[in-house]
């Protein structure tokens, strides 16, 4: 008699709950400006990846365990889209940042930091555009050891993430991006467009005093 091939079902890991993005209009748009940011910042560099509202799958053999990050960076890994993000197979994000909500913010501050920091996320971000949850509204921690603890916060509310070498802070219910070296924001998407059209407004002022002189 034959051997009998042993059957090995194969895992599914989750890739969608169908559930929304976020809780509000205001907090999709954090999580929205926070993404296009920080694409343009690493826009050429091949191995930083940067992904929004995914499942992160930590325990391999086991479809249960997963946390979905509103925002997350990963050096050392190539861009590109992932059905999900199967820890096993890539690494622990350099940094997370959630946009808090009262519904959210128990699970952001108890369950999901604890994974975190468990996993390995070398820094991780809460923000509440609202103010309704935390206070201050801008919250980090940085893993020592294994270990996360308290960012310290700038006078002006900013938390400087090492991973990144960007200060975050607040304005109103947005969240500012700045190159902590140079002292750059990061232009939001409106402030870039408007930026561009006041740039194509000037060449077009420019090609125009050209014509005339070459006509005079």
């Amino acid at each position: 008699m034959g051997a009998i091939p042993l059957y090995h079902e194969e895992i599914e890991y989750p890739t969608s709950d169908g559930e929304p993005i976020a809780e509000t209009g205001i907090h999709l748009d954090v999580i929205f400006e926070l993404v296009d940011a920080l694409e343009r910042r690493y826009r050429d560099v091949p191995d930083v990846w940067i992904q929004a509202n995914f499942f992160l799958c930590y325990e391999e053999g086991n479809p249960r365990a997963f946390v979905c990050p509103d925002v997350a960076l990963t050096r050392g890994i190539p861009k590109g889209l992932r059905d999900n993000y199967l820890l096993w197979q890539e690494r622990a994000p350099s940094l997370i940042v959630e946009a808090t909500s009262p519904s959210t913010a128990r699970d952001d501050l108890g369950k999901k930091k604890g994974i975190y920091e468990r996993i390995g996320a070398e820094e991780y971000l809460l923000f509440d555009p609202r103010g309704e949850s935390l206070k201050p509204r801008l919250q980090g921690y940085r893993l020592e050891g294994s270990r996360y603890i308290p960012i310290p916060s700038e006078p002006d509310g900013s938390l400087l993430s090492r991973t990144t070498g960007l200060l975050l802070r607040p304005e109103g219910s947005r969240l500012r991006l700045t190159d902590a070296a140079t002292g750059e924001p990061i232009p939001w998407r409106d402030e870039a467009h408007r930026m561009w059209e006041e740039a194509e407004e000037r060449a077009r002022r420019l090609e125009e005093e050209l014509a005339r002189l070459r006509t005079q």
